[in-house]
């Protein structure tokens, strides 16, 4: 005999239905957005574009010149220091860095945020200032950060650490760290010496 299942209640709540874009419309979600969100310019953006989108895709009214609207409220918005990409990519970058990410995904993943390359490398210069340390210790550091949330080589049981040598390098080198900087991390038997001592 079957036993009967829940409802899914996902499938009972009422779709939220787009609505007609107006330029209120579009500020209110504006100033929601970077109320709750530290954002980019290009983030905010594309934030703002998917609504327009979906208010097409359902044939709901949008303002005439939407991009435009767009792109006064940026401009707004920038004017007054609500949205800063530079100071934006350097607060990603203290707190990518301390999850353990490599300088090479932070690269990445602000590019992907629509930082331009200059904002970009001095948002690491100043995370690496503030460390007191070069390129090579701010991936040591990192990496170091990586290996203890994952629990990787120090970090594993003893017992594991041998065999699992080779997945834990291998884990760190996806994670954008160098062979070095992986084996140095996964062989130190102190990895508190290591951050400490730097490159």
């Amino acid at each position: 005999m079957s036993v009967p299942t829940e409802p899914d209640v996902r499938s009972q709540r009422p779709r939220r239905l787009a609505k007609p874009i107006t330029v209120k419309r579009l500020e209110n979600v504006a100033a929601a957005y970077v109320a709750r969100y530290d954002a980019s310019s290009a983030r905010l953006r594309t934030v703002l574009m998917r609504r327009i989108d979906k208010a097409r895709t359902h044939d709901m009214p949008v303002v005439d010149n939407a991009e435009a609207v767009i792109d006064s409220i940026l401009a707004r918005y920038t004017k007054a220091g609500v949205i800063d990409d530079a100071r934006y990519a350097e607060r990603k970058a203290g707190s990518l860095h301390r999850r353990g990410t490599s300088s090479r995904h932070i690269r990445e993943k602000l590019k992907l945020a629509g930082i331009d390359r200059d904002d970009v490398e001095r948002a690491l210069d100043v995370a690496r200032d503030e460390l007191a340390v070069d390129a090579t210790g701010m991936d040591l550091q990192a990496a170091l950060a990586f290996a203890r949330r994952r629990r990787l080589g120090p970090f594993r049981a003893p017992a594991d650490r041998a065999e699992r040598r080779n997945r834990d390098l291998a884990a760190l080198g996806r994670a954008g760290f160098s062979f070095d900087i992986a084996r140095r991390v996964i062989d130190t038997d102190d990895p508190d010496a290591l951050g400490r001592d730097g490159p």
